[in-house]
């Protein structure tokens, strides 16, 4: 006859749910994972379907109860090592949607806009439209399965413990939140530079022949040159969007680095 001590049966339960919470803040943040359109059923679960794969694995347990003191911390510092993946990964698609932004702005589509019910806001079309660009290139360089590799070989490098997380690694967080500004900039500047200079000359078109007005032909040329430049710019823009999820993916790696100090 089979028989289960209480204490097996605790040990069984955190075996399972350490890693379930690690994994289930990585899932309701990371890119493509954490998507408002993706059910919360199949978030949660993903994630116990993971955490039964990958508990297994896991050479050393803390032997302590779920209820306790000790246990909450264990919760805590769980949650945030998930967090901390899933936002250095989710900075790459911010940095996207800044430049689609930007480049909208630019090319006078600021008032195109819709609620996205992912970023809880209005938000451009360039920058959906880029968005979804951008998760095309993660899809297709098979970075969802990197990440989900990433956080199984992080209770390796990283084991579950009570210790609190250290500070390195919430300063490398906040440090690659520059990506979105300089990697945003970086991306939409061949687009701002090119319509700077289709504004510039309409300017001295219309200093040179004042009759013509420049505010009857400003906004379809500004439109319709943008999205010439969108079309011959795009083939570069997806080989950068493939190098900004690569250095995504090196952030995460960072910051499990860090917090392993």
């Amino acid at each position: 006859m089979l028989s289960v001590t209480s204490a097996q049966l605790y040990a069984w339960i955190a075996a399972f749910l350490w890693p379930l919470f690690r994994l289930l803040a990585l899932i309701g943040t990371a890119p493509l994972f954490g998507e408002s359109t993706i059910p919360r059923r199949a978030k949660v679960g993903l994630a116990a379907l993971m955490a039964v794969i990958i508990s297994p694995t896991i050479g050393h347990l803390p032997l302590v109860p779920v209820y306790s003191l000790e246990g909450f911390l264990i919760i805590l510092n769980e949650v945030g090592i998930g967090l901390a993946m899933g936002f250095s990964m989710r900075l790459v698609f911010s940095a996207v949607q800044f430049a689609g932004e930007t480049i909208g702005l630019q090319m006078g589509l600021s008032f195109a806009s819709f609620y996205d019910r992912s970023a809880g806001g209005q938000t451009m079309v360039l920058a959906r439209f880029l968005n979804v660009v951008a998760m095309l290139m993660f899809l297709a360089m098979d970075g969802h399965l990197m990440l989900l590799a990433t956080i199984a070989d992080s209770f390796a490098s990283l084991p579950i413990a009570a210790q609190p997380l250290t500070g390195a690694g919430w300063a490398a967080v906040a440090a690659s939140g520059a990506t979105v500004f300089s990697s945003g900039l970086l991306l939409a500047l061949p687009l701002i530079a090119a319509l700077l200079t289709l504004n510039l000359a309409m300017g001295i078109l219309n200093r040179a022949s004042p009759q013509l007005s420049i505010f009857a032909v400003g906004f379809p040329v500004t439109l319709g040159g943008g999205l010439l430049l969108m079309m011959l710019i795009m083939p570069q823009m997806s080989t950068f969007m493939a190098r900004l999820i690569e250095g995504g993916l090196s952030t995460v790696a960072t910051v499990l680095g860090q917090f392993g100090r």
